[in-house]
């Protein structure tokens, strides 16, 4: 797979690390392809060019690219990028990074991303993950919103500890898709059954999110229903 990635920050760099790491061809695009930035991912191809030029993305070959990652710190940048990608050069598949929250709303189709990763937002989840039991933390959006992973410690109280999988209907559109359990994943069948404090990883959509808690974690006071300050 051919990668082209636009922004060699840090953020950029370990993106292509990974991707160098696990086989994949990548190109950084900058601004900023000094020697001893280049020097830190030799295997990388770097282009000097601004991401949101027309013909600089066409001398750059954009349009062998299998995946584009916008991956600058500035939104306006990774959305017009997004958008080239898409419109200019029938890239398949483009993600953007958020930087600004606020500006979450604007990353969809409509601007060619397909997937918007927003560290804020997926630095919170990771948190709440970490402190929370009885509450659906969303993880991870797909398609902006149209599909999700969200993970619930189930609680002692549930009324599905102990209950097995075979046994339980979840809403539609939902999957479990692992357990973790005492820090090891297990692949659910239907012949598991739930224990308390057991870590679930769904995949849902937005109306079948407040349905799954309510069902796993019935009369708690969840999140999402108390009144913003």
């Amino acid at each position: 797979m051919h990668v082209f990635i636009a922004g060699a920050g840090s953020v950029g760099r370990s993106i292509a690390r990974e991707l160098i790491r696990n086989t994949h061809a990548v190109t950084l695009i900058d601004r900023d392809t000094s020697a001893e930035r280049m020097a830190k991912i030799p295997t990388a191809t770097w282009v000097r060019a601004d991401a949101c030029e027309l013909e600089a993305l066409r001398d750059a070959q954009l349009a062998t690219a299998d995946v584009v990652v916008a991956a600058t710190g500035d939104d306006k940048v990774n959305l017009v990028l997004s958008l080239l990608a898409k419109t200019e050069f029938a890239v398949g598949r483009t993600v953007a990074r958020v930087n600004n929250p606020k500006n979450e709303w604007m990353f969809d189709d409509a601007w060619g991303v397909d997937v918007a990763v927003s560290t804020p937002r997926l630095m919170t989840a990771l948190i709440e993950e970490a402190v929370s039991v009885g509450d659906l933390v969303r993880i991870f959006e797909f398609q902006q919103g149209r599909a999700m992973m969200v993970e619930m410690t189930l609680p002692t109280d549930s009324p599905y500890a102990g209950r097995r999988l075979g046994d339980i209907s979840f809403p539609p559109d939902t999957v479990l898709t692992a357990i973790i359990r005492d820090g090891h994943p297990i692949e659910p069948s239907r012949d598991d059954a739930l224990e308390a404090h057991d870590e679930l990883l769904f995949l849902t959509t937005a109306d079948g999110e407040a349905v799954l808690e309510d069902q796993l974690a019935p009369g708690r006071t969840h999140k999402r229903d108390t009144p913003e300050n």
